[in-house]
């Protein structure tokens, strides 16, 4: 017995949900609801903090305004490790560090700069998960991939792009997270960029504790639709660079069909 979840982007940063149901089994509307809420909200957040964030801000401080447009828009609290927002700039974005080792920094946003930033939000246990490499140059906030004038940082964020793409394209119900492990690392080391993860898996699935998650790495053998949603975050970076670039949706299938 299976429900399956549909969400459909809306205008930038609203997202509408419906719930396909099969065999009788009847998945709480509030649960629903409170998933699409949690990805919205991430979603408004990372657009708040594109427009707030200015040169000469210190990262701590974008931490705390992220954090507390969580809370006060939706969240209860943070999931991972109890941190909110996981913010990286300039040559701190090629870091992989695990939640529990993770200190902002005291460094400042250059007029040319890259900023990760990665939340975690979640409401009576139901999590958001959601991660954004965003692009300043001249101090102001590149929008649209194409236009970054930078080479290397616009070649990073568009196989990004590419990357998830090519996960609604070959994932399948049957697909077993291994093998998109193997999949997906071959493209990234085809397509010349490396898999900077520190465990070198590419996401996880959704649960109600941190704990419990199954990653999308080797020896991994259960299927992508044995769990109702996973997170696919590939954080990949040039050889010989300093930057790195990270984006993260959770995904989940309906009717034999992925769904970002």
């Amino acid at each position: 017995k299976k429900a399956h979840w549909i969400f459909t982007e809306r205008q930038g940063t609203t997202v509408t949900i419906k719930q396909h149901l099969s065999n009788g089994y009847s998945v709480a509307k509030e649960t629903l609801n409170l998933y699409f809420a949690m990805q919205n909200l991430n979603r408004a957040t990372i657009k708040y903090a594109g427009d707030m964030i200015k040169v000469g801000m210190n990262l701590s401080d974008i931490k705390a305004l992220c954090e507390n447009y969580l809370l006060e828009n939706g969240a209860d609290s943070f999931w991972y490790w109890d941190v909110g927002a996981f913010v990286f700039a300039g040559d701190e974005t090629a870091v992989s560090v695990s939640g529990k080792d993770y200190k902002v920094t005291d460094r400042t946003v250059q007029e040319n700069d890259i900023i990760t930033i990665d939340l975690s939000p979640q409401k009576n246990n139901i999590w958001g998960d959601y991660a954004r490499t965003l692009v300043f140059e001249n101090g102001v906030l590149c929008d649209e991939t194409d236009r970054i004038k930078n080479d290397e940082w616009r070649s990073g964020l568009q196989m990004e792009e590419y990357l998830h793409k090519t996960l609604i394209d070959v994932a399948t119900p049957d697909m077993t997270f291994e093998e998109l492990y193997y999949f997906m690392n071959d493209v990234i080391v085809k397509k010349g960029f490396l898999n900077l993860d520190f465990l070198g898996n590419l996401g996880h699935s959704i649960a109600k504790n941190k704990n419990d998650r199954i990653y999308t790495e080797k020896g991994n053998h259960q299927r992508l639709s044995d769990v109702k949603m996973f997170t696919f975050e590939p954080h990949i970076s040039l050889p010989d660079s300093k930057y790195g670039y990270k984006r993260e949706d959770i995904y989940y299938f309906d009717n034999g069909k992925l769904i970002q």
